[in-house]
């Protein structure tokens, strides 16, 4: 036995060995349950499409009564967090979540955001983390109306730009869902905001194996968006 073991306390070794065999247990059944999971939402994935559509409802018609107190709020959640959706949208300063699905408070929304709304690496597994730890049932990705990003995409594949540092790399990501729509009726950029979040919906749906787990098990749904700036809503797409 190593020395550092053996100076564990009696239940520190209990709880070693409780952990180890529920990781042995995880990997021969094949199930994705790799944090120790605490209070979770019981709110469905219906429900909670359903309630991000009354909240930007809301917020369309009667923005004024959106008020939150989160005084209150941060003393509620301050020690553990259940949120029941996640946002993967833009990091454009004009698409806040929390404000445009009816000033949701603190603790409701899981929100990822970087500029076009992609699923690299970070995304991707802060997404898995919300859906296999927080239990969070629905994830959706919002993309906008005139997204810089998208557009910059879209000129990549008309104009052949060369975009400098990480941005680059970055807008490379969008590119094919740039070129899929390419030449299509209707708006270029518009058409691949759409298709956009709709590509990047269904790789966290099927090359996440937690997400695509979750699904499988119907406890988890996820959907593409597209958020109006003029208007202020947000269509989900199918």
């Amino acid at each position: 036995m190593c020395l550092a073991c053996h100076n564990l306390t009696p239940d520190r070794r209990k709880f070693l060995a409780r952990t180890a065999a529920s990781l042995t247990i995880a990997g021969v059944f094949g199930v994705p349950h790799v944090f120790a999971a605490g209070a979770t939402t019981s709110v469905t994935a219906d429900e909670a499409l359903e309630k991000l559509k009354i909240g930007n409802q809301k917020y369309v018609s009667t923005p004024q009564i959106c008020t939150a107190d989160l005084s209150a709020q941060r003393e509620q959640i301050a020690k553990a967090q259940a949120p029941w959706a996640a946002i993967l949208t833009c990091a454009d300063s004009r698409v806040p979540p929390e404000l445009l699905f009816g000033a949701l408070g603190l603790g409701e929304l899981f929100v990822a955001r970087n500029a076009g709304n992609t699923a690299d690496t970070a995304t991707m597994g802060t997404l898995e983390y919300g859906v296999e730890h927080l239990g969070v049932p629905l994830v959706v990705v919002m993309g906008h109306e005139r997204c810089g990003a998208v557009q910059a995409a879209c000129d990549v594949v008309t104009k052949h730009i060369k975009l400098p540092g990480s941005i680059g790399p970055m807008v490379d990501a969008i590119v094919p869902a740039a070129r899929a729509v390419y030449g299509k009726p209707g708006d270029f950029v518009d058409n691949t905001v759409r298709e956009n979040a709709k590509r990047t919906a269904a790789k966290i749906a099927t090359k996440s194996p937690i997400v695509s787990h979750f699904i499988k098990d119907n406890k988890a749904k996820v959907l593409a968006a597209r958020y109006d700036l003029d208007e202020g809503r947000v269509e989900f797409l199918t």
